[in-house]
Protein backbone atom coordinates (compact mmCIF):
# COMPACT_ATOMS: atom_id res chain seq x y z
CA UNK A 1 0.00 0.00 0.00
CA UNK A 2 1.51 3.27 -1.25
CA UNK A 3 2.01 6.63 1.45
CA UNK A 4 -1.33 6.30 3.70
CA UNK A 5 -3.21 10.05 3.56
CA UNK A 6 -2.40 12.51 7.38
CA UNK A 7 -6.15 11.75 8.15
CA UNK A 8 -5.89 8.18 7.91
CA UNK A 9 -3.80 6.69 11.22
CA UNK A 10 -4.52 2.79 10.28
CA UNK A 11 -3.52 0.97 13.59
CA UNK A 12 -1.76 -2.37 11.85
CA UNK A 13 0.85 -2.37 9.35
CA UNK A 14 0.74 -5.28 5.92
CA UNK A 15 3.06 -6.85 7.86
CA UNK A 16 1.01 -7.34 11.18
CA UNK A 17 -2.20 -8.13 9.29
CA UNK A 18 0.11 -11.05 6.97
CA UNK A 19 1.25 -12.17 11.00
CA UNK A 20 -2.63 -11.55 12.27
CA UNK A 21 -4.30 -13.82 9.69
CA UNK A 22 -1.52 -16.39 9.69
CA UNK A 23 -2.07 -16.61 13.44
CA UNK A 24 -6.00 -16.38 14.10
CA UNK A 25 -6.49 -18.73 10.75
CA UNK A 26 -3.18 -20.66 10.14
CA UNK A 27 -2.82 -19.51 6.31
CA UNK A 28 0.38 -17.02 5.28
CA UNK A 29 -1.22 -14.37 2.80
CA UNK A 30 0.31 -11.53 1.03
CA UNK A 31 0.38 -7.55 1.52
CA UNK A 32 -2.05 -7.62 -1.75
CA UNK A 33 -4.79 -9.93 -0.38
CA UNK A 34 -5.36 -7.38 1.82
CA UNK A 35 -8.06 -4.38 1.84
CA UNK A 36 -8.75 -1.56 4.04
CA UNK A 37 -11.73 0.89 4.92
CA UNK A 38 -11.02 4.37 6.89
CA UNK A 39 -14.22 6.52 8.10
CA UNK A 40 -12.36 9.11 9.96
CA UNK A 41 -14.34 11.67 12.47
CA UNK A 42 -18.03 10.11 12.50
CA UNK A 43 -20.61 11.67 14.52
CA UNK A 44 -21.80 8.47 16.48
CA UNK A 45 -21.44 6.56 19.75
CA UNK A 46 -17.93 5.53 20.33
CA UNK A 47 -18.79 2.89 22.87
CA UNK A 48 -21.38 1.39 20.37
CA UNK A 49 -18.81 1.65 17.40
CA UNK A 50 -16.47 -0.92 19.83
CA UNK A 51 -19.44 -3.30 20.26
CA UNK A 52 -20.07 -3.23 16.70
CA UNK A 53 -16.59 -3.11 15.35
CA UNK A 54 -16.19 -6.31 18.27
CA UNK A 55 -19.16 -8.31 17.06
CA UNK A 56 -18.25 -8.12 12.87
CA UNK A 57 -14.54 -9.07 13.62
CA UNK A 58 -14.07 -12.52 11.71
CA UNK A 59 -17.05 -11.93 9.62
CA UNK A 60 -17.19 -12.43 5.73
CA UNK A 61 -18.71 -9.23 4.30
CA UNK A 62 -22.04 -10.49 3.22
CA UNK A 63 -22.75 -11.53 6.74
CA UNK A 64 -21.68 -8.36 8.43
CA UNK A 65 -23.88 -6.35 6.03
CA UNK A 66 -27.05 -8.70 6.41
CA UNK A 67 -26.35 -8.40 10.17
CA UNK A 68 -26.44 -4.79 10.32
CA UNK A 69 -29.14 -4.60 7.82
CA UNK A 70 -31.41 -6.57 10.46
CA UNK A 71 -29.88 -4.34 13.28
CA UNK A 72 -31.06 -1.15 11.32
CA UNK A 73 -34.29 -3.02 10.98
CA UNK A 74 -34.59 -3.99 14.48
CA UNK A 75 -34.76 -7.53 13.45
CA UNK A 76 -31.14 -8.80 15.26
CA UNK A 77 -29.41 -7.30 17.99
CA UNK A 78 -25.86 -6.34 18.36
CA UNK A 79 -24.43 -8.14 22.01
CA UNK A 80 -22.78 -5.41 24.12
CA UNK A 81 -19.68 -7.29 26.04
CA UNK A 82 -17.83 -4.31 27.83
CA UNK A 83 -20.14 -1.12 28.44
CA UNK A 84 -23.24 -3.32 30.11
CA UNK A 85 -23.76 -1.51 33.27
CA UNK A 86 -27.22 -1.07 34.14
CA UNK A 87 -28.58 -2.16 30.59
CA UNK A 88 -31.48 -4.11 29.91
CA UNK A 89 -31.46 -8.15 29.13
CA UNK A 90 -33.47 -9.35 26.01
CA UNK A 91 -34.04 -12.51 24.27
CA UNK A 92 -30.65 -12.59 22.26
CA UNK A 93 -30.18 -15.20 19.21
CA UNK A 94 -27.08 -16.60 20.99
CA UNK A 95 -26.54 -18.80 24.40
CA UNK A 96 -25.35 -17.64 27.71
CA UNK A 97 -25.69 -13.81 26.98
CA UNK A 98 -28.09 -11.58 27.08
CA UNK A 99 -27.15 -8.17 27.14
CA UNK A 100 -27.56 -6.68 23.59
CA UNK A 101 -28.89 -3.66 22.03
CA UNK A 102 -29.86 -1.99 18.17
CA UNK A 103 -27.36 0.56 17.73
CA UNK A 104 -29.17 1.31 14.69
CA UNK A 105 -27.09 4.92 13.45
CA UNK A 106 -23.57 3.00 13.96
CA UNK A 107 -24.93 0.12 12.33
CA UNK A 108 -25.79 2.61 9.38
CA UNK A 109 -22.01 3.95 9.53
CA UNK A 110 -20.56 0.70 9.37
CA UNK A 111 -22.73 -0.15 6.52
CA UNK A 112 -21.18 2.57 4.54
CA UNK A 113 -17.62 1.74 5.59
CA UNK A 114 -18.27 -2.11 4.65
CA UNK A 115 -19.74 -0.63 1.11
CA UNK A 116 -16.50 1.20 0.46
CA UNK A 117 -14.70 -1.58 1.46
CA UNK A 118 -16.16 -4.34 -0.56
CA UNK A 119 -15.57 -1.57 -3.54
CA UNK A 120 -11.60 -1.56 -2.41
CA UNK A 121 -11.81 -5.71 -2.39
CA UNK A 122 -13.26 -5.29 -5.73
CA UNK A 123 -10.38 -2.67 -7.35
CA UNK A 124 -7.58 -4.90 -5.81
CA UNK A 125 -8.90 -7.57 -7.72
CA UNK A 126 -10.20 -10.01 -4.91
CA UNK A 127 -12.77 -12.73 -4.86
CA UNK A 128 -15.31 -10.81 -2.40
CA UNK A 129 -17.19 -13.82 -1.28
CA UNK A 130 -13.65 -15.18 0.45
CA UNK A 131 -12.95 -11.49 1.86
CA UNK A 132 -13.08 -11.97 5.22
CA UNK A 133 -12.92 -8.94 8.33
CA UNK A 134 -10.08 -9.75 9.89
CA UNK A 135 -9.38 -5.99 12.03
CA UNK A 136 -11.96 -3.88 13.07
CA UNK A 137 -11.54 -0.62 15.35
CA UNK A 138 -12.97 2.46 16.19
CA UNK A 139 -10.91 5.19 18.05
CA UNK A 140 -12.08 8.17 19.57
CA UNK A 141 -11.46 11.33 17.59
CA UNK A 142 -11.53 14.83 17.73
CA UNK A 143 -14.46 16.33 20.21
CA UNK A 144 -16.54 19.16 18.70
CA UNK A 145 -17.43 22.04 20.89
CA UNK A 146 -20.59 22.65 22.25
CA UNK A 147 -22.64 24.17 25.21
CA UNK A 148 -25.55 23.26 26.94
CA UNK A 149 -27.96 26.54 27.47
CA UNK A 150 -29.31 26.12 31.49
CA UNK A 151 -31.49 28.11 33.67
CA UNK A 152 -30.30 31.49 35.14
CA UNK A 153 -28.08 32.52 32.24
CA UNK A 154 -25.49 29.96 32.88
CA UNK A 155 -23.64 26.85 30.66
CA UNK A 156 -22.48 23.48 31.03
CA UNK A 157 -20.29 22.10 28.12
CA UNK A 158 -21.95 19.65 25.79
CA UNK A 159 -19.14 18.65 23.64
CA UNK A 160 -20.06 15.98 20.42
CA UNK A 161 -17.92 13.06 20.06
CA UNK A 162 -16.91 11.64 17.10
CA UNK A 163 -15.44 8.27 16.01
CA UNK A 164 -12.65 7.18 13.14
CA UNK A 165 -13.62 3.49 12.39
CA UNK A 166 -11.16 1.37 10.34
CA UNK A 167 -12.35 -2.28 8.83
CA UNK A 168 -8.84 -4.71 7.57
CA UNK A 169 -9.96 -7.72 5.18
CA UNK A 170 -8.16 -10.41 3.77
CA UNK A 171 -8.98 -13.01 1.00
CA UNK A 172 -8.94 -16.11 2.98
CA UNK A 173 -8.98 -19.70 1.03
CA UNK A 174 -12.22 -21.44 0.65
CA UNK A 175 -11.57 -24.05 2.97
CA UNK A 176 -10.97 -21.54 5.95
CA UNK A 177 -13.41 -19.09 5.44
CA UNK A 178 -15.64 -18.64 7.77
CA UNK A 179 -19.01 -20.21 7.71
CA UNK A 180 -22.58 -19.04 8.23
CA UNK A 181 -23.25 -18.48 11.82
CA UNK A 182 -25.59 -20.80 13.25
CA UNK A 183 -27.96 -18.14 15.37
CA UNK A 184 -31.45 -18.19 15.84
CA UNK A 185 -33.86 -15.26 14.88
CA UNK A 186 -35.58 -13.31 17.67
CA UNK A 187 -38.58 -14.10 17.17
CA UNK A 188 -41.74 -10.84 17.77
Amino acid sequence: MGAVPRHQNFSLGDEEVVRLVFREYGVKITAEQIARAYAPEQRMSWKKSVEVARFIKGMTLRQARAWLEDVVRLKRPVPIRTFKKKQAHHAAPWEGWPVAKWPVKVARHYLKLLENLENNAKFRGLDVERVVIVHAAAHKGIRIPNIMPRAFGRATRFDEQTVNIELVAAELPREVVPKHYKLNLVKK
